[in-house]
């Protein structure tokens, strides 16, 4: 990511908010929303702060005086995505693969279309880019993953996981995100419902229980 070429005019390039005016709420929800159609449309490469302001129907000023980057643009875009409730998050059906599946399963379907897209687009800006990767990891990763890990810490303490399987907690909750990763990355294969069931089937014996009872 090339700060130079994307920094807002009043010096911020940290990410944060900069002081000024307060935002307008309706600017800053078509500009999300354009953010997410531009994805969706041309791709995330071809996303540009002027073709953002185009589509918002905003002035670029207004753009830079909030967010400093488009990767700034997509972040807040994917942090306010609708899945940060605790349903969503923390489903409870009273079987810990059940949960699992659900929680994958709904986060798989956020990557599909135009949000996968910023996802896999600011994964790869991130290789190069040390604060973007801390800022995606703790704003958009961890959620998911804290996520997980609550949900097989829970299965633990039920009694429905041994707590001493084959591979640890950790190891699980990487195994799970590490497949659906490589299949957004690769695009070899769909990261869908299908793939949630798969790995909740597979993380039964490797954990230490038999697996879903899907009947």
């Amino acid at each position: 990511m090339k700060k130079t070429e994307n920094a807002a005019e009043d010096g911020s390039t940290d990410g944060s908010p900069p002081r000024g005016r307060p935002r307008s709420e309706a600017a800053r929800r078509s500009v999300l929303d354009a953010a997410l159609e531009l994805c969706r449309r041309d791709g995330y490469q071809e996303l540009t702060m002027k073709g953002l302001a185009d589509e918002a129907h905003v002035g670029r000023q207004t753009i830079y005086r909030w967010w400093p980057t488009k990767q700034d643009v997509l972040l807040e875009v994917l942090t306010e995505l609708p899945h940060r409730s605790r349903a969503e998050l923390f489903p409870d059906t009273g079987d810990v693969y059940r949960d699992v599946e659900e929680l994958l399963g709904h986060t798989f379907r956020l990557t599909r279309g135009p949000t996968g897209r910023a996802v896999v687009g600011l994964m790869a800006d991130a290789q190069a880019d040390a604060s973007l990767a801390r800022r995606l990891q703790d704003e958009v990763i961890t959620p998911r993953r804290s996520a997980l890990r609550e949900i097989l810490q829970r299965g633990v303490a039920r009694g429905q996981l041994r707590g001493d399987g084959a591979v640890s907690l950790d190891l699980a909750v990487d195994i799970a995100f590490g497949v659906m990763w490589y299949r957004l990355l690769s695009g070899h294969a769909p990261v869908d419902g299908a793939l949630a069931s798969e790995i909740a089937d597979a993380l039964a014996p490797l954990l230490g229980s038999g697996a879903v009872d899907r009947g």
